[in-house]
């Protein structure tokens, strides 16, 4: 897994007006290559009277990349809306241009820069989000120890879920990677060496 993961926060849309041609761009985050597929058909249903739907999408898994102009010129349009995407340096997203023809010929300089602009205008209304690499830990303490790990957690950027209490209190955390090392150490310290954070796996997470 890569340390970070850019993407986009939300799905959104941006209309751009060029030459009376009107151009909707549609931009959303995706899981997977289905979702990319599923979200491209509904902007196809959504805007079946329009006569272009251009897509592009990419994925960081196997590094999928795709993209469509849709019967505009060759290299007018879905190029474009992925290059939004490659330059703007996040993945995971999937991005729709719809276009209502006005009447006046844009030419392929055109085409090209209108299918890029409307597709930014959706990027930035969507936004971008940087994901961080998170170790997902657990501890597991008495009862007189919890306040001195909870305090030490206090500092730092961790993510905690609702203790479960029974004989002990075992307490699960999401930690930058970069923190666990120096949490682990510092607990040591604080226990004379009898607690040390099991790593359960690692999640992707937003620092606080």
């Amino acid at each position: 897994m890569d340390d970070i993961y850019v993407t986009l926060g939300s799905a959104a849309d941006a209309e751009l007006v060029e030459k009376k041609s009107v151009f909707i761009g549609h931009a959303s985050h995706i899981d997977s290559e289905d979702q990319a597929i599923a979200f491209i058909n509904e902007m196809r249903h959504k805007y079946a009277d329009a006569r272009h739907n251009v897509y592009a999408y990419m994925l960081k898994d196997n590094n999928v990349m795709r993209y469509s102009d849709d019967k505009e010129p060759q290299g007018s349009a879905g190029i474009p809306v992925l290059d939004v995407i490659r330059k703007g340096g996040f993945t995971d997203a999937v991005i729709v241009v719809t276009r209502y023809f006005g009447g006046v010929l844009l030419g392929k300089g055109g085409l090209v820069r209108a299918y890029s602009a409307a597709a930014s205008l959706a990027v930035k209304a969507a936004g971008i989000v940087r994901y961080e690499l998170f170790d997902r830990l657990e501890v597991i303490c008495d009862y007189k120890t919890f306040p001195l790990i909870k305090n030490e957690l206090s500092k730092l950027p961790a993510k905690l879920d609702e203790p479960e209490y029974s004989a002990d209190i075992t307490v699960r955390f999401a930690l930058p990677t970069e923190f666990t090392a120096p949490l682990s150490e510092k607990l040591g310290e604080l226990s004379a060496g009898r607690i040390k954070p099991k790593k359960l796996g690692q999640v992707y997470g937003i620092r606080q």
